[in-house]
């Protein structure tokens, strides 16, 4: 079995709708990898209504998100408030998550999921698929259409929303997809709550 790993997000999908996409593209194995495991605007992606109607699909759930969330609870994955993603990299946590996805796409065809439609939105793709692109795995981003982005392809796009994708002289390729893999993680990175109006929010509403 080849070692591929698909990601996808739930978006505003309707669940019937989402379930379609999974098994259009041969899904065994969601790997939830919000930090929390709800959805304020989507209610129907909540963990005991999705794992059910997974179930009814034959479609394992595996929840991630404590060890590949983008909410860490280590204060030192923290500066200024803000989640950096390469102290959540490194922690011992996070590594075992990646551990675990490593085995199962041994035997599974398994999708990362989060919230957010396009890939380059959602740390699965920025802190997750960041982690494991450059160890032989296929990855590739169900997108909100069905259609199917290499992860080559994103990161092309990515590169042009960095507006590197001109190259450099002086600097490689993989440079600069460093380059705008740390720009783009401070962009989406999680953020705490610093008044009292952002505080009260429903915590779906600020995890992912």
């Amino acid at each position: 079995m080849s070692r591929e790993l698909l990601t996808i997000g739930h978006s505003s999908h309707e669940l019937p709708d989402f379930l379609g996409l999974l098994e259009e593209h041969g899904v065994g194995v969601i790997c939830d990898v919000r930090s929390a495991p709800y959805s304020g605007r989507n209610p129907q992606f909540n963990l005991e209504e999705l794992r059910g109607a997974l179930a009814e699909r034959h479609i394992k759930y595996v929840f991630l998100g404590e060890e590949l969330g983008a909410r860490s609870n280590d204060p030192s994955c923290y500066v200024d408030g803000q989640a950096r993603y390469d102290r959540i990299a490194k922690t011992a946590l996070f590594q075992s998550g990646l551990e675990r996805v490593r085995k199962g796409v041994e035997s599974f065809r398994v999708a990362l999921m989060c919230a957010e439609g396009d890939p380059l939105s959602c740390h699965r793709t920025i802190l997750v698929c960041r982690a494991l692109r450059d160890e032989g795995l296929s990855i590739a981003h169900i997108l909100p259409s069905g259609e199917l982005e290499a992860h080559e392809d994103a990161e092309e796009r990515l590169l042009r929303m960095a507006k590197l994708e001109n190259g450099d002289f002086f600097r490689t390729r993989s440079e600069l997809l460093d380059e705008a893999y740390d720009l783009h993680g401070k962009k989406i990175a999680y953020r705490r709550p610093t008044n009292e109006e952002d505080a009260t929010q429903p915590q779906s509403e600020v995890l992912r």
